[in-house]
């Protein structure tokens, strides 16, 4: 499919991968976790997925939800992921990575865009948690990422479309803005931050609840912490509302 507005849709399943090709996608974000923000999957996930479609596949590197502060050993688990992640027929990864100052970390970044190398490298959304978003995107910018991705720095792409604006601006084809948070741009809303901001690509889930098969349910115990998504339904990738975002940017 040829067009100007390349369209990632955020998944978390196999499923959601064939469903996102299916309603005309030109990439997905594979991640584990959407309740946290995104996570690693499993190796076997990437390795289904990549199986099952045919268009570009990133995946997350994030060895846990939270902040964006790691230490040594969780460092090393994300040299691990990258390599397994390339090994499994990724098209690229998607990393954040900062100091405690809300600085971007430079020497961790660097190693492990170095590492990840010849993937695609996309720094995602703790660059909204950075200290200053400008100086964050000269950095990446000067470490040679192919994208950030950002919500302009508030809850939503629309809250924050005056910063991506100013982004996309200051980015000057050097580096791809691409907006998004999983649910926040929806069909009715794409085209408006397309027309503010100038952006070339877009980020987004274009999910819907599907409900359990399970007929017998055991409604006084549950599993996880007391915050926790419904047991017995889940957000899956629903390829009619790919295809109405791919007919609300053309």
């Amino acid at each position: 499919m040829s067009r100007a507005i390349v369209l990632e849709i955020c998944i978390d399943s196999v499923e959601s991968a064939i469903a996102a090709q299916q309603g005309g996608a030109n990439r997905v974000e594979l991640c584990d976790n959407l309740l946290e923000g995104g996570t690693t999957p499993s190796a076997g996930t990437i390795a289904l997925a990549r199986q099952n479609i045919s268009i570009d596949l990133n995946v997350i590197i994030r060895p846990r939800g939270g902040d964006f502060c790691y230490t040594d050993l969780e460092f090393e688990v994300m040299k691990y992921d990258i390599e397994q992640a390339r090994r499994l027929g990724a098209n690229g990864v998607v990393i954040g990575l900062l100091n405690p100052d809300g600085l971007v970390d430079l020497a961790r970044t660097a190693a492990l865009v170095e590492l990840a190398r010849p993937l695609s490298v996309t720094f995602h959304r703790a660059f909204d948690m950075s200290r200053d978003p400008h100086a964050a995107l000269e950095t990446l910018i000067s470490l040679g990422l192919d994208r950030v991705l950002t919500t302009g720095q508030e809850s939503s792409a629309l809250e924050g479309l005056d910063l991506i604006t100013e982004l996309v601006r200051q980015a000057s084809d050097r580096i791809i803005i691409m907006p998004g948070l999983s649910g926040a741009i929806s069909e009715r809303n794409v085209q408006k931050i397309i027309a503010q901001s100038g952006v070339k690509e877009i980020h987004t889930t274009a999910s819907t609840p599907l409900e359990s098969q399970m007929t017998y349910r055991n409604l006084h115990s549950f599993m996880g912490g007391e915050l926790r998504p419904p047991e017995f339904s889940r957000m899956v990738t629903d390829p009619q509302r790919v295809r109405d975002f791919v007919r609300a940017i053309q």
